[in-house]
């Protein structure tokens, strides 16, 4: 069994869970891969431990059997760069408050692997979104998707952009707004719910598009089908406007036309039965909580 370990910096005693894995996995005589910088921080704690590393230019292969990240939903955005289309499946163990994507005990992280082992989950291919422009944009070179989505925003300014949006070559609206998102059914639970967005199911074959404090109040979040390419162009005051690939960001010039639709690959989710993104969303968004019921 071949496993690779990502995680991110953690309070009170989070690193704990990361050793006791570790410990279940040396007992099975796994193979295991730990991303550099995670291991130099475990490294403060067990000066002692020994384990190839990996980064984004080397160390992670298609032949990998489960991708570990520890932290929260930030921390699985961050790990999809490093799976991309490999097609290793990612599981998350959340060593804070409850997230959408990371949502695996951490109290249970030694059941984990056993659960993995005798097929007690399931596998959800989570569609991206990819941005392309031309010429390529600097920033997103080799990582050019997002499994939430894509944000245009304005930058360095408190006026508002336009952005002329098409679907498939035929011309939707231009947005006159703070900016606005195109969201995976990922996605869908993040950013754009805040900006009242729809919820969608994580297998749901559609894309949305949401605006930011639009100025025009009639401009209203859109669900369209995850085959649509979708080109918008920014302008605005300023020179430029900002672009976001879930937590990466670039500067772009306005009117530099962007084109965005789902990407070619998926990222394969381990859905164990205990922790489902329907039992997810009822406890994170306290459906059903109400002192009538």
């Amino acid at each position: 069994m071949k496993v690779a370990i990502y995680g991110q910096a953690f309070q009170d005693n989070g690193l704990t869970y990361v050793f006791e894995l570790l410990d279940e996995l040396a007992k099975m005589e796994a193979e295991v891969v730990i991303e550099a910088d995670f291991f130099d921080l475990l490294r403060t704690q067990q000066k002692e431990i020994q384990y190839p590393t990996f980064d984004h230019a080397e160390g992670l292969s298609s032949d990998f059997d489960l991708f570990v990240s520890f932290g929260g939903d930030g921390t699985i955005l961050r790990a999809v760069t490093y799976v991309g289309d490999l097609g290793v499946p990612i599981v998350g163990v959340n060593t804070g408050r409850l997230g959408f994507l990371s949502t695996y005990k951490k109290e249970d992280v030694r059941q984990m692997v056993h659960q993995f082992l005798r097929g007690d989950y399931i596998i959800v291919e989570r569609s991206l979104v990819s941005v392309e422009a031309d010429p390529e944009i600097e920033e997103f070179k080799g990582l050019n998707y997002a499994l939430n989505e894509v944000t245009v925003s304005r930058k360095d300014t408190t006026s508002m952009i336009t952005i002329e949006t098409h679907l498939n070559e035929e011309y939707l609206t231009s947005y006159w707004a703070d900016g606005l998102i195109i969201s995976t059914p990922t996605g869908s639970t993040g950013y754009s719910l805040s900006c009242g967005g729809p919820v969608m199911t994580p297998t749901a074959q559609s894309l949305v598009i949401t605006p930011i404090a639009p100025h025009n109040l009639n401009a209203r979040p859109l669900v369209i089908s995850d085959d649509t390419e979708i080109r918008i162009k920014v302008s605005g005051r300023e020179d430029q406007h900002m672009v976001s690939l879930d937590s990466r960001l670039a500067s772009i010039d306005n009117g530099k036309e962007l084109l965005i639709r789902k990407a070619d690959f998926t990222i394969k989710m381990i859905e164990y039965a205990s922790e489902s993104f329907l039992k997810t969303i009822r406890n994170k968004l306290l459906w059903g909580q109400d002192k009538r019921n």
